[in-house]
């Protein structure tokens, strides 16, 4: 039996709380990586996975080996790496992860100017209005908008975003500004829903809630700010999405008193005790760049 590759696999396992998630992240069969776990107990002589019709846990010996699993594989990562060069030079394939939008107007030029620079690597942009696990997914670096949870990532903060509400001058020529969040109530709402249910808006640095029925609900936030850009009605979006529109003058900030506190946005990446340089490259040059983009730190 390959033990470094039983390891790999247990790691996954216990990681992800699945057979069937670490077989797709693996490339194995799960009979494949059944095998390779129960190769694994009969070597140690321990039962290490209890298994249910719903879920894998841990036993307590399994507990203390998966943190030992992990701190050797990612020793022989860091070693391989450090001998063929990766620490001191960008090399091999990058993942990044961001929302669709933030993603494609203000990521996907990040990555192309990177991948410029860098010959030696191949990128990978996954593009996601969802949070995705960084380990259990293989995501080298991710733009994420909102409050982290993860402690075990570093996170560096490059700007804030806000909730924002908003309608072209020709909309308000014909219907006004809404002077207070009941005002809203006697306007054309465009939602981005997957329904046509009302949607419920929040308001204030304490934020307080009200449900508004959407005259318009479409399943994009970008088909929203079309009709917004229209001057059919008004959309609540986050400001990042229409900042060109609002430099420009096509949409119009209302209601700013009573916003939302804004959203901080983070570059993060799994902090090892030396980032590979293809990493490290990347986040230093995503970093420089939104940190200098006005419509994000305006």
């Amino acid at each position: 039996m390959d033990r470094w590759h039983a390891m790999q696999v247990f790691a996954k396992v216990a990681d992800s709380g699945s057979f069937a998630v670490a077989a797709r992240a693996l490339n194995m069969s799960p009979p494949a990586v059944t095998r390779a776990i129960a190769g694994l107990e009969d070597l140690i002589g321990t039962r290490l996975l209890i298994r249910t019709t719903r879920r894998v846990s841990l036993t307590e010996a399994g507990q203390r080996y998966a943190q030992e699993c992990r701190r050797i594989l990612a020793e022989i990562d860091e070693a391989e790496a450090a001998a063929a060069g990766a620490y001191a030079k960008p090399t091999g394939g990058l993942t990044v992860t961001a929302s669709i939008l933030f993603g494609q107007i203000y990521v996907l030029p990040i990555m192309t100017e990177y991948l410029d620079r860098h010959q030696a690597v191949s990128g990978r942009l996954l593009l996601l209005d969802r949070i995705v696990n960084m380990v259990e997914d293989g995501i080298d670096v991710a733009i994420r908008i909102g409050p982290l949870a993860d402690s075990e990532l570093s996170a560096i903060k490059v700007g804030t975003v806000r909730r924002i509400i908003c309608g072209a001058p020709a909309y308000f020529g014909k219907h006004g500004l809404p002077q207070r969040p009941e005002d809203l109530k006697g306007h054309s709402i465009i939602a981005t829903t997957g329904s046509s249910a009302p949607q419920e808006w929040r308001f204030g640095q304490r934020p307080q809630s009200m449900t508004l029925p959407a005259r318009l609900a479409c399943s994009t936030n970008a088909a929203s700010i079309s009709a917004a850009l229209s001057g059919w009605g008004l959309t609540r979006v986050l400001s990042y999405q229409v900042g060109e529109a609002l430099a420009d003058g096509r949409l119009q900030v209302v209601l700013a008193d009573f916003e939302e506190p804004p959203l901080p946005i983070h570059v993060v990446h799994v902090e090892g005790r030396r980032t590979a340089a293809k990493v490290r490259a990347f986040v230093d040059l995503a970093v420089e760049r939104l940190r200098a983009n006005r419509l994000i730190n305006g």
